[in-house]
């Protein structure tokens, strides 16, 4: 397995409380870090997974678990 760096950007939210952060931590989002800047949240994961598509479902999917929607993805592409 190969680990993943990518971001997903929630919509509809500004701010993430403490109990939010739980939520997805306690859905599988242990692998990701939570950030907040300028009104937009987004988490920058680093996922192990067979392939890039299959890590973004599967943190997408933990992400909507936890009650949120993800806006879009965002990954770095190196050149």
């Amino acid at each position: 397995m190969k680990t993943y760096d990518f971001k997903l950007i929630l919509g509809g939210v500004t701010d993430i409380s403490d109990d939010q952060g739980d939520s997805l931590h306690q859905v599988g989002c242990d692998d990701g870090t939570i950030v907040t800047r300028d009104g937009t949240v987004f988490i920058r994961f680093s996922r192990e997974s067979s392939s890039l598509e299959e890590a973004i479902n599967s943190a997408a999917s933990n992400v909507v678990d936890a009650g949120f929607r993800v806006e879009h993805v965002e990954v770095d592409c190196p050149v």
